[in-house]
């Protein structure tokens, strides 16, 4: 079941995802308020990056943030996915707002716009100690040029005041430059989020947001000289350019400013936040509503109060196009997969978690019908040698499920997906810990999804994990696989059949043979 994406996307991005910007506000924002923060492994196990590539369909930077914090964080409770789904059915009732409201959350599409969510959980830079000397010069260099036009003999005293003025004014540059990106876009998402609380479908759920729109306006003439700055640079001459320049430089209108904005906009760091999630939720349900009308078929999940509960129609993994479906239920067992190489097993287990994922996060899910209990997710799927840390692959295998058994005694239900138990040591001992920690995994209220190449360890398991299996098909001259996942045990090995189709030499086969056979007996 080899991964690609569909062809003829509709709405797919292309080009360069920059994630050191895209993840920051999911490092920074604090996770207390949810109910799980998806771990790095997981993410990797599940190729979630590639995965969010294929779902954002965001038109804006704070969009793309906010998705990928909506991807990395599943909700405690309903409110997230009543939220978003309250505005995606404005949006599907009312094609003509979708459509402005589209245009308005765009003008938010710039790298810049990355930088808005250090307004409310950055570190300001700090006002020097001397910020009265500052304040001081400005008012002496306003008087000054007031008085000069009675007494000509102050203008004297302004050009020996310049150079210090302009020391000032350039040492505040690198201050400046800080925030020079980050302010002008935070003009440009109140002015948004004004324009959508115009609507008469926004305006009554979010009655305590005006109130922050409203304050963050009225600080919008001070905030303009980094927009008007910027517009200054891309639309003047020179000459006009250092005339305005030295005009600030006298007055040291930049850093009076900048230090007076600053102190302000720490004291509204909560309501630019408020701010900031409003109009990054409304492009997120312009973007999950343009995935899932793009999507072969999608469902919204059930999710129910019953425990180790699992009913799975018809799912299929999104980057793979026209990939095979599948069905499962799990009810109070968990399912163990066998299946050789290639046959499908670690892609079904992805698929399964990736729409569990979903389900709880964007409340899309790639399938028929998916239900499930709240769960957490928590993986070993791709695990490697870690060289530089001097770790065998089995010692990494030893600490990440070491992880998960801690977890299963959370207190919370998880869905656990494993692939090919402890296969950096021998069978027996493989086969004795496998049974060992599957069976601890599973004691509680959690699932597991675990995949093994050996059979013996279904009969140790039959008790509390159903069986299915994926296989293939051998004829004469080839090796078929279908991908559709089978109930029970397989029974069936074409390990050294496949050998032979790709021209081993006939003494390695027949050797195999004779191995497998004498074993067999033994």
């Amino acid at each position: 079941m080899k991964t690609t994406k569909p062809e003829n996307p509709q709405h797919i991005k292309t080009g360069f995802f920059n994630f050191s910007q895209i993840e920051k506000y999911f490092l920074n924002e604090k996770q207390k308020s949810v109910f799980q923060a998806i771990s790095d492994r997981t993410f990797q196990d599940l190729d979630l990056e590639d995965i969010f590539k294929f779902i954002d369909r965001t038109v804006s930077s704070v969009g793309q943030q906010y998705l990928y914090y909506f991807m990395r964080t599943i909700p405690d409770g309903d409110t997230r996915r009543q939220r978003l789904e309250r505005v995606i059915s404005v949006f599907k009732k009312d094609p003509d707002l979708k459509t402005a409201l589209t245009a308005e959350i765009s003008k938010l599409n710039k790298t810049d716009a990355y930088y808005i969510s250090g307004l409310f959980h950055g570190k300001y830079t700090e006002r020097p100690s001397w910020y009265w000397l500052i304040q001081t010069l400005s008012a002496i260099s306003a008087m000054a040029v007031i008085l000069s036009f009675f007494f000509q003999q102050i203008l004297i005293f302004l050009i020996i005041l310049l150079p210090v003025n302009l020391g000032i004014h350039y040492w505040n540059k690198n201050n400046l430059h800080q925030y020079g990106s980050s302010i002008p876009q935070l003009l440009i998402l109140t002015q948004t989020a004004q324009k959508i609380l115009k609507s008469g479908e926004f305006a009554p759920q979010n009655v305590g947001l005006q109130k922050s729109v409203d304050l963050m306006d009225q600080l919008g003439l001070p905030m303009s000289i980094f927009k008007i700055e910027a517009k200054l640079q891309g639309e003047i001459g020179q000459f006009v350019d250092y005339v305005f320049e030295l005009i600030k430089a006298l007055f040291l209108i930049e850093p009076v400013l900048l230090f007076t904005i600053l102190k302000i906009l720490d004291s509204k760091r909560q309501h630019i936040q408020n701010i900031f999630q409003f109009v990054a939720e409304t492009d997120i349900a312009l973007s999950i509503l343009a995935l899932r009308e793009s999507a072969p078929y999608c469902c919204k999940p059930t999710i129910t109060a019953q425990k180790k509960h699992l009913h799975i129609e018809q799912v299929y993994h999104p980057l793979i196009f026209n990939g095979v479906a599948n069905d499962i239920t799990l009810d109070g067992k968990s399912v163990l997969l066998t299946g050789s190489n290639m046959s499908g097993k670690t892609t079904f287990i992805r698929t399964v978690g990736i729409n569990a994922l979903l389900g709880q996060t964007i409340n899309t899910c790639f399938a028929k019908q998916f239900a499930m209990s709240a769960m957490k997710i928590h993986s070993s799927i791709r695990i490697s040698d870690d060289l530089l840390g001097d770790k065998s692959y089995y010692f990494e295998e030893v600490l990440t499920l070491k992880n998960l058994l801690e977890e299963s005694q959370s207190g919370h239900s998880n869905l656990f997906l494993l692939d090919e138990l402890f296969k950096g040591t021998n069978s027996i001992e493989r086969i004795a810990i496998g049974k060992s920690v599957l069976s601890y995994l599973t004691r509680g209220n959690d699932l597991a999804l675990a995949s093994t190449h050996d059979r013996e360890l279904s009969d140790y398991l039959a008790d509390t994990f159903d069986l299915y299996h994926f296989t293939e098909v051998i004829d004469e001259e080839s090796v078929v696989f279908d991908y559709k996942l089978k109930p029970g045990k397989l029974r069936t090995t074409n390990a050294i059949r496949i050998l032979e189709l790709n021209d081993y030499p006939k003494e390695v086969v027949a050797e195999a043979v004779r191995l497998v056979d004498g074993m067999k007996r033994g």
